[in-house]
């Protein structure tokens, strides 16, 4: 008995890229090609026919845009899956995808691997991004550093609020401890503090950016 392959309709204006997600779909044996179409008009005309499990979408597609078309798709079938595609990898777009409640953002151009790896981590984990929007992604998150210590006092600055000593922090940095003393005094004079816990607890009060 064969396992069910998942039906995947894509949405793309360029026809150059409709030849190119042929051969990919021809060569991938887990995920079916349902159809490709040029309009989100025309892909919702058969849509009842095709039923797919996910959308590959471009997101500046005619007619009524890739974003804007997620919420008709979704009325028809509230499970379906849609993932967005684009030249652009402006964070705002993203955002605006993921809030219009897309599951993936892909820049192209997309490979085969890229797209098979795509499809895959919608099927198994319910979402897919780009390597380049998860790094703006993962920077946003990043710690914020403190625009009146250097670079090396901030990075002293985190293993303290991490628990560090002396020695983790000297390891850690590949300094020595008398180096990470000479850092920390600075910073202790910089704050006008005396103290580790003074300086940590005055450096919740600060800003971070």
């Amino acid at each position: 008995m064969k396992s069910y392959m998942p039906k995947i309709m894509v949405l793309d204006d360029d026809p150059q890229f409709h030849e190119a997600y042929r051969y990919y779909f021809e060569t991938y044996h887990d995920y079916s090609l349902a159809g490709i179409f040029k309009t989100v008009k025309d892909a919702l005309l058969v849509y009842n026919d095709i039923m797919p499990d996910i959308i590959i979408s471009e997101v500046d597609i005619p007619d009524i845009g890739g974003i804007e078309a997620i919420k008709y798709f979704r009325k028809i079938d509230p499970n379906v899956k849609v993932i967005m595609l684009s030249t652009k990898s402006d964070f705002e777009l993203v955002k605006v995808a993921f809030k219009n409640r897309a599951n993936g953002y892909l820049t192209k151009p997309v490979t085969k691997q890229r797209l098979h790896h795509a499809l895959d981590s919608i099927k198994f984990e319910g979402a897919a991004m780009s390597h380049d929007i998860a790094e703006k992604l993962f920077s946003m998150f990043q710690k914020k550093t403190y625009d009146s210590f250097s670079k090396r006092e901030n990075q002293i600055i985190e293993c303290l609020c991490n628990g560090g000593t002396y020695k983790m922090i000297a390891e850690k940095l590949f300094i020595t401890t008398s180096a990470v003393n000479f850092h920390i005094q600075n910073i202790y004079l910089k704050l006008n503090v005396n103290s580790k816990s003074e300086a940590l607890e005055k450096l919740q009060t600060l800003d971070a950016y």
